[in-house]
């Protein structure tokens, strides 16, 4: 088993945990999937995976006191990324079914893609850009593919926190990077050597803090 960081992989029913599990393991850390509190705190960073559709999502986080465990850890400092629909879940709010709050951290709204003509959910491969270097992307050439499966996209409030664009019908933000919270949203368990060069990168963060506390 590896000897590096513990990694909370969060559970609330909506996600392809296993893959993100073994991809963390795959870089050199500990992976627990888990719904559990007490396992979360004790974790040194959080990852929020997630597949489906954003009220859905918030409705079991709220269900099993995952967004005030989330707050809480990321109030401690504790790095926290999203993936996919949990990058999503890191705004202000979503204009999905209706429309929904989401757990708040990052200030913005999530909106459904501007791609007229094409089809959606937009699914596959899409080269991203690095609008700017931060943790994630170290040592990432600066164009360089991903794979996403999604119709809805961030819209950040501030550009301060766009790491990352792409392109469908028209741009749109892919990764963020508002320490100690990041997000991603195309899947790095199912991208390759750089989507695990991009979570050893997050490991990197993780380890980092622990070493800021010892």
């Amino acid at each position: 088993m590896s000897a590096g960081p513990l990694i909370a992989v969060l559970d609330y029913g909506m996600g392809n945990l296993r893959s993100v599990e073994k991809a963390i393991e795959h870089v050199g850390a500990r992976a627990k999937v888990t719904s559990d509190h007490e396992a979360a705190r004790r974790a040194a960073g959080i990852v929020l995976p997630g597949v489906g559709a954003f009220p859905r999502a918030m409705d079991r986080m709220r269900t099993l006191g995952l967004d005030e465990l989330i707050a809480e850890r990321v109030a401690n400092r504790t790095p926290t990324l999203g993936i996919c629909l949990g990058l999503q879940l890191l705004f202000e709010s979503s204009e999905e079914l209706g429309g929904s709050d989401g757990l708040g951290l990052v200030r913005g709204t999530v909106a459904k893609l501007d791609a007229p003509g094409l089809k959606l959910p937009q699914i596959g491969w899409n080269e991203v850009t690095w609008r700017r270097r931060g943790q994630l992307d170290d040592g990432l050439p600066e164009r360089c593919a991903f794979y996403h499966v999604h119709t809805y996209a961030p819209a950040p409030a501030s550009e301060q926190d766009v790491l990352a664009t792409a392109t469908y019908g028209s741009d749109f933000v892919t990764a963020i990077d508002h320490a100690p919270v990041y997000g991603v949203q195309f899947h790095p368990e199912k991208s390759g050597p750089d989507g695990l060069r991009l979570l050893a990168n997050f490991i990197r963060v993780c380890d980092a803090g622990l070493a800021r506390a010892a």
